[in-house]
């Protein structure tokens, strides 16, 4: 089944009992892309890799991408692998004004449109409609029957886009109950799930949206409803997935048969909370810090491996240069983290929202990792340090089935966030708990 259709048909495969998921990739680092698309060669078969409206945009985003740009880099990392195409999912996250909301709302939604537009013509094929962010002359919050009918209207211009470059017609996902694209920018302590009543309200208010715009036909390609199933991660911690708290949403989800959940921010959730959370109807599960958090603590074990094995290089060399980044472009971390001088130097490198993924295509962080990684050239790491500095691929390398060079181990700790995941998504979850 083509990855579209495999989307399409997550509600039908929920109302039939058949607990299926999938997991969105919400990253642009090459290294995660291809850990992402190594995993599918050797599970599903298939990969949902999404972009952000801040990350990919027709301005370029803080990528430097626009989504054709973004499209193409994933498939270049693809072609260099093997890994077919066909079998990848793009989709866009947050589509709406949310990167222009400073400006007045007719401009920024003008803005919104070309984007959606420009994603979908680029093939991109799950679209996440979010109208919900007020603009500069807009009433805060924002009513909800407005919030539908910019998606309305961002929906528009996905259809006319995808019809005229002969795409196959987008699915789309509507609500938002996240904090705003990039993460929580505080510390939390609970968090309340979505009310059914507010759930209804959503579904009902872009159905009606949808009939007033003439798309009737693309609302049923709404397969996705973003709720807030109570998950979601600060700087220090997580709050993790209460099954109980949510089974109203489960049996509302049951009741209606229609749609399945989005479920945003799952990174740090333990595998059975996953497995929970596909039970439950939240069968898209979006996953992005927690796979660059992976990044990090690899990079920062070979940053002191190396420095074992080489008199050239000296231990923490990496870390450091990632310091003196981070303090000379502080845009990133400087709004979020807060506290002490110590404090915040943990958070820069150890948080949980892992603002450091920004910085690792800065040209500056680019050639402390080539140098990294050129120390190791070749190197086949003793499979006692990798048990000091990479404990959880330890029993992989000392009995062979893992390689021990050190590019190789960046992409097995990613491999080790994804793949709970993949376990949850299998059909009925057969594997989540293994």
């Amino acid at each position: 089944m083509q990855p579209l259709n495999t989307l399409l048909d997550l509600p039908a495969q929920h109302t039939a009992g058949h607990r299926t998921g999938i997991t969105s990739i919400c990253s642009a680092h090459p290294l995660v892309i291809e850990a992402a698309l190594l995993e599918a060669a050797d599970t599903s078969g298939t990969v949902l890799i999404e972009a952000t409206c801040n990350q990919v945009n027709q301005d370029g985003g803080y990528t430097g991408m626009n989504p054709a740009g973004f499209r193409d880099f994933v498939l270049n990392i693809a072609a260099s692998i093997g890994f077919p195409a066909k079998n990848i999912l793009f989709g866009g996250d947050h589509l709406g004004p949310n990167p222009w909301r400073k400006l007045p709302a007719a401009e920024a939604m003008e803005k919104a449109c070309v984007m959606t537009a420009a994603y979908a013509q680029a093939g991109f094929s799950k679209i996440h409609l979010d109208a919900s962010m007020a603009c500069a002359d807009d009433p805060d919050p924002l009513p909800a029957t407005t919030i539908a009918q910019r998606a309305a209207r961002l929906a528009q211009a996905a259809e006319t886009a995808a019809s005229s470059a002969g795409h196959p017609m987008p699915a789309y996902i509507i609500g938002t109950e996240v904090p705003v694209p990039g993460g929580a920018a505080e510390e939390l302590d609970v968090l309340i799930a979505t009310t059914c009543d507010d759930t209804t309200e959503t579904l009902n208010l872009h159905r009606e949206a949808f009939h007033a715009a003439g798309l009737d036909e693309a609302f049923q390609r709404s397969i996705g409803l973003v709720v807030q199933p109570g998950v979601e991660f600060g700087h220090a911690n997580v709050i993790h997935f209460d099954n109980e708290g949510a089974q109203d949403l489960a049996s509302w989800r049951d009741a209606q048969e229609r749609v399945v959940f989005e479920a945003h921010s799952t990174d740090y959730q333990t595998p059975q909370a996953l497995h929970q959370l596909v039970s439950g109807g939240f069968a898209i599960l979006k996953v992005g810090p927690a796979l660059t958090f992976a990044l990090r603590e690899a990079y920062y074990a070979l940053d002191q491996i190396a420095g074992e094995l080489s008199t050239d290089y000296q231990a923490g060399a990496l870390r450091a240069s990632l310091e003196q980044l981070m303090i000379r472009k502080p845009e990133y971390w400087e709004d979020y983290y807060r506290g002490s001088e110590t404090h915040k130097h943990l958070l820069r490198h150890f948080s949980y929202s892992d603002r450091i993924r920004y910085y690792w295509t800065d040209p500056d962080a680019l050639k402390a990792v080539e140098q990294l990684f050129q120390t190791l050239e070749g190197v086949q790491i003793p499979e006692t340090l990798v048990s000091q500095y990479l404990p959880q691929l330890y029993r992989s390398v000392a009995l062979g089935t893992a390689s021990s060079l050190g590019r190789d181990l960046v992409l097995a700790n990613v491999r080790t966030a994804i793949a709970p995941y993949t376990a949850a998504c299998q059909p009925d979850n057969k594997q989540a708990l293994a």
